[in-house]
């Protein structure tokens, strides 16, 4: 689907704890009525929906006066590539990370789904990983043997830098707020340097 990048929308709104990137592979499982009508809407009219990063608050709303969860203000857009129906009741989903947006502004709707107006962030420029990174492609390449991640079966470009910064951003372990920070950056080589940093940090 062609997102236009040119004028605002109105999409509804996931508060996670986990930060998507583009070309990303999420599992959602799906279990409160918003979320379950929500995902029922999108695959109708084939849409998605965005994905933020909760600053402070909860994921799942506990009682009808509970407040909204604070949320970063770039997100992900997301779009729904698998469902299933689950043994306990739920609905299991995969999405798929699309292009970065802006929240302008959120709004609940009266079933207590989050909407945000949103404006979309262009396209990152594609550039070469460059010799000063072929060790974080490596470990990019190390990473995607693990089961856990073969299983979602993601697609990377080794020689983009923005490929590489990306599924590293979304595999590594570092907490969901240094992932935002990623995210948020513009240049995937300045994304890189960063994760290069990262990963020296966690080697101690």
């Amino acid at each position: 689907m062609q997102i236009s990048h040119e004028f605002h929308r109105e999409i509804p709104l996931f508060p996670l704890r986990t930060v998507l990137f583009a070309g990303g592979r999420l599992p959602l499982r799906i279990f409160e009525p918003r979320y379950t009508d929500m995902v029922s809407r999108c695959l109708k009219e084939e849409t998605g929906f965005g994905v933020v990063l909760i600053r402070d608050g909860d994921e799942v709303r506990a009682g009808t006066a509970a407040a909204q969860p604070n949320v970063f203000g770039i997100g992900t857009y997301a779009r729904i590539v698998d469902f299933n129906a689950r043994n306990d009741g739920t609905l299991g989903i995969m999405v798929t990370g699309g292009p970065r947006f802006r929240v302008l502004r959120t709004y609940e709707q009266p079933d207590h789904l989050l909407m945000g107006e949103v404006e979309y962030l262009p396209e990152e420029r594609a550039q070469a990983v460059g010799s000063e990174h072929a060790a974080l492609v490596e470990i990019l390449r190390q990473l995607l043997k693990h089961p856990l991640v073969a299983k979602l079966a993601l697609s990377v470009d080794f020689d983009d830098a923005r490929s590489v910064s990306w599924r590293l951003a979304e595999l590594l372990p570092i907490e969901p707020e240094i992932k935002q920070s990623l995210l948020q950056m513009n240049l995937p080589r300045e994304r890189l340097t960063e994760l290069k940093r990262l990963v020296s940090h966690l080697r101690g």
